[in-house]
């Protein structure tokens, strides 16, 4: 904190350093992941403006009920799609910060884990089949097993180059 407090210019980011030795294949990409950060935040904006009118309407017509079910899904199923658009967002962001080349493959796999935990709350069971409900646990599972044996590789990658 001490350090932010002491700056008296904007740091020189990574891209405005490298931008004149960047192919156009690299610049091409760092633009498309800006125009994407972008459309991604007004996304997120929006989607936070729809959650807080709605709870706000629920709360002024007495109808926010923690307790019901159905309410309670609506809420937190807004409140997922908003968290998985901003892990969406900070993953372009690394490609922007030039801390990855490309999107991660490990957070694809976890937005994806994310998305089917945000199916998992709106959803509901009564009315699911049993093979809906297979299918899903079936994906969370391989997802799962799919970031483990990433991370796995990612460690014996890690310790081979040490």
């Amino acid at each position: 904190m001490k350090q932010i407090e002491q700056r008296n210019c904007r740091p020189e980011s990574d891209t405005q350093k490298y931008w004149g030795v960047m192919t156009f294949a690299e610049r091409f990409e760092h633009v498309v992941a800006l125009i994407l950060s972008v459309v991604i935040g007004v996304i997120v904006l929006v989607a936070l403006w729809r959650l807080i009118h709605q709870v706000f309407t629920l709360l002024v017509l007495g109808v926010l009920d923690p307790l019901d079910h159905k309410i309670f899904q609506a809420v937190f199923g807004m409140i997922m799609t908003l968290l998985i658009a901003m892990e969406f967002k900070h993953s372009i962001l690394k490609v922007i910060e030039r801390q990855s080349h490309i999107i991660q493959v490990k957070a694809v796999i976890l937005i994806a884990q994310l998305a089917l935990a945000r199916k998992f709350i709106i959803l509901d069971f009564s009315s699911t089949s049993a093979g809906k409900l297979a299918a899903l646990g079936f994906a969370v599972l391989v997802l799962g097993v799919v970031y483990y044996l990433l991370a796995r590789e990612q460690e014996t990658a890690a310790a081979s180059h040490s």
